[in-house]
């Protein structure tokens, strides 16, 4: 097994991101489904929104007993906006998750010097690692979340349709017209 492999796992087909010795980092290969960060639009960290609550609740019980002991309690840093310096609040442990802006910048090409040094980039990163980031719901690609926070605490970073990293973020809630992409991830035992 390598990175960038597609495996299955829990009837869905999985990326892995990273392999360590006992343990792979696997996201969905697709987008699932279209889901807001929070209920309302106001200011909120990962740690209290409720896409975490869901993923870590609802779409955890939809696995196997056999599945959920394959499943890894992962302490997530939850860092502060490197752009916009807003608060990524408290870290969490966390079944499963969606990725950080540092992570998705290193486990898709490495974009994590553009992310480091905002530079000539307002909103966004646009590189070469563009394709990698892309992903697809149903039959098009789509934007799809990130844990980390955006330009200010009612957005959350995101991933765009052309695959750029939209460091700026989307609304937690209300705006765009849709809640954005879910794309769980999570660590796996061998």
């Amino acid at each position: 097994m390598n990175e960038g492999d597609i495996i299955n796992f829990g009837n869905l087909k999985w990326q892995v991101l990273d392999i360590k010795t006992d343990k792979k980092l696997i996201i969905t290969k697709d987008i699932l489904e279209l889901r807001w960060y929070h209920n309302e639009f106001v200011e909120i960290t990962w740690a209290d929104s409720k896409i975490r609550r869901y993923l870590n609740v609802a779409f955890y019980q939809s696995f196997s007993e056999d599945e959920k002991a394959r499943i890894i309690p992962t302490l997530n840093k939850n860092p502060d906006n490197p752009w916009f310096k807003t608060k990524g609040g408290l870290d969490t442990t966390d079944k499963i998750f969606l990725l950080s802006l540092e992570e998705v910048s290193k486990y898709f090409g490495n974009s994590s010097e553009n992310l480091k040094n905002k530079g000539k980039h307002k909103w966004a990163i646009d590189d070469e690692n563009n394709s990698m980031r892309q992903s697809q719901f149903m039959d098009d690609f789509h934007w799809w979340r990130l844990r980390s926070p955006g330009y200010y605490g009612r957005t959350s970073a995101s991933i765009s349709s052309n695959g750029n990293i939209y460091v700026r973020g989307n609304g937690v809630y209300g705006r765009p017209k849709d809640g954005g992409g879910l794309r769980p991830a999570l660590w796996l035992k061998l």
